[in-house]
C-alpha cells in the first residue's frame, strides 16, 4: 500500500491516455454484463427446469395440438405421479407490442406442477371460483401496474374471440411470485375450462402436457413409455425432459453461449492489445526514472510489481465499474421485459469478469513489467524520456 501514491501519480502523467484506457474497459465489461445477462435469459429456462419434469408435445411440432383426452392415459403410465396441459394462446392486450406469454391452464393443478411458483391461498380460492379469472407474474403486474380485480380484455389471432364477442376479458384473481431466482414471472393463466366452452374452433384440444414423473432418475424410461402408448396413433407424440424443451427455444435463436463467448473474445483482445500499448508507451517515457529508482535501492523484483499494479489499477478502474453499471442498470429495471422476461446480471458473471478484469491487467502490463524489470540502470540513466 505505500507504493499506491507512486502507481497513482504515474497514471496522472498522462491523463488523457489513462482516462481513454480506462473507458475502452469501462466499455468492454458493460457489454460483458449485458451479453452474460442476455445469456442468461435465453438460457433460464433451461437452468431451473426440474429433473423430474417431462414435456409432452405432438410429435411433429409444437404448433400441433394434442387431445385433452391424452390427461388421463399419460396419468396412467407407470411412473407418471401428476399431469397438467397448457396450449399457447398468443393473446394481444391492446398492439401487437404489448406481448406476453398468456395461456389456458388447470388452476387445480398448475401451481403443483410448478411449485417454484407462489399463488396466496384466497387468490387460489378467488380463480377456482371466477370462471373467467387469471393470474399474473409479478413481473407483468408490475409492468402493465394491474392489480387484483382488473379487468383486462384480450384477442387472439390464433383461436379467435367468444361468439358475439370483441375480445376475451379476464377479471385478475391473484398476482403469483416466484421462490426461485431467474424463474420467469412474466406469464398470464386462465382457466382451460373457460377457454373451451368459449372458443370457436378447436375445442378438446390442448397444446402441451407437464408430466411430474415419481422418480427423477427414471425419467427417460417413463418418457419412452409415454411415446409407445401413443405411437402409431393419429396424435404421436415426443416426451422429453423438461430442460432439453427449453434447450430447444433457445437453440432456436443460436448458441448463445458460442455467440457471446465470440463476441467476448473480440473485444477483450481488442482491450488487451490497447491497454498493453498504453502500459507500453507509459514504461519506455519513464525509463530514465526507472533508473532512477534502481539506483536507489529498487530491487527488479519490485519494478516489477509496480508496473504490474499500475496495469491493474487501470484495468480494474474500468472494468469493476463497467460491470457494476452493467449490475446497477438491470437491478433498477428491466429495459425489454416483452423481449426478455428474464434480464439480471447473475452473480457468476460478476465473478467471471472480476477474474478476467485481473487477468487483463496481468497480461496487458506482463511484457512492459519484464521490459522494466532486464533494464540495466546505467542505460537507462543515459536515456532521455
Amino acid at each position: 500500500m505505500k507504493y499506491l501514491g507512486l502507481i497513482w501519480s504515474n497514471l496522472k502523467r498522462k491523463k488523457l491516455r489513462t482516462a481513454l484506457t480506462v473507458l475502452s474497459i469501462f466499455v468492454a465489461l458493460l457489454l460483458f454484463g449485458f451479453l452474460f445477462a442476455i445469456k442468461e435469459a435465453f438460457t433460464a429456462g433451461v437452468r431451473i427446469a426440474d429433473a423430474d419434469r417431462l414435456i409432452v408435445r405432438h410429435k411433429v411440432s409444437l404448433i400441433q395440438t394434442l387431445p385433452v383426452s391424452y390427461e388421463q392415459r399419460l396419468a396412467n403410465v407407470p411412473g407418471v405421479a401428476a399431469v397438467t396441459h397448457m396450449t399457447w394462446f398468443g393473446g394481444i392486450y391492446q398492439e401487437p407490442k404489448n406481448f406476453f406469454a398468456n395461456m389456458p391452464a388447470q388452476p387445480e393443478k398448475i401451481f403443483d406442477l410448478y411449485p417454484e411458483y407462489t399463488l396466496p391461498p384466497e387468490a387460489t380460492a378467488l380463480w377456482a371460483k371466477t370462471k373467467n379469472g387469471a393470474v399474473i407474474g409479478r413481473t407483468l403486474a408490475d409492468r402493465f401496474q394491474w392489480k387484483v380485480g382488473d379487468r383486462v380484455p384480450l384477442t387472439s389471432p390464433i383461436w379467435g374471440e367468444p361468439e358475439g364477442a370483441t375480445a376475451w376479458e379476464f377479471e385478475i384473481c391473484g398476482i403469483f411470485d416466484t421462490i426461485k431466482k431467474g424463474a420467469d414471472t412474466s406469464m398470464f393463466y386462465f382457466r382451460y375450462d373457460y377457454f373451451d366452452e368459449a372458443r370457436p374452433r378447436g375445442k378438446g384440444e390442448v397444446g402441451w402436457y407437464t408430466v411430474r414423473v415419481q422418480n427423477a432418475n427414471e425419467a427417460a424410461a417413463v418418457a419412452a413409455k409415454i411415446d409407445e402408448e401413443f405411437a402409431n396413433s393419429p396424435f404421436e407424440t415426443k416426451a422429453e425432459p423438461e430442460g432439453a424443451f427449453a434447450a430447444g427455444f433457445a437453440q432456436q435463436v443460436g448458441d448463445i453461449g458460442s455467440i457471446m463467448i465470440a463476441v467476448t473474445s473480440a473485444v477483450f483482445f481488442t482491450i488487451l492489445l490497447v491497454a498493453g500499448n498504453t502500459m507500453s508507451q507509459s514504461v519506455r517515457e519513464r525509463t530514465e526514472e526507472l533508473g532512477v529508482l534502481k539506483a536507489v535501492g529498487f530491487p527488479n523484483g519490485l519494478i516489477l510489481v509496480l508496473v504490474l499494479a499500475e496495469s491493474c489499477v487501470i484495468a480494474m478502474l474500468g472494468g469493476f465499474l463497467g460491470l457494476g453499471l452493467a449490475w446497477a442498470l438491470l437491478q433498477a429495471g428491466n429495459p425489454v421485459p416483452a423481449l426478455l422476461p428474464v434480464l439480471y446480471v447473475p452473480n457468476q458473471a460478476l465473478i467471471t469478469g472480476a477474474v478476467l478484469v485481473l487477468l487483463l491487467g496481468i497480461v496487458a502490463g506482463a511484457m512492459p513489467a519484464i521490459t522494466a524489470m532486464r533494464l540495466r540502470t546505467a542505460e537507462a540513466l543515459r536515456r532521455n524520456g
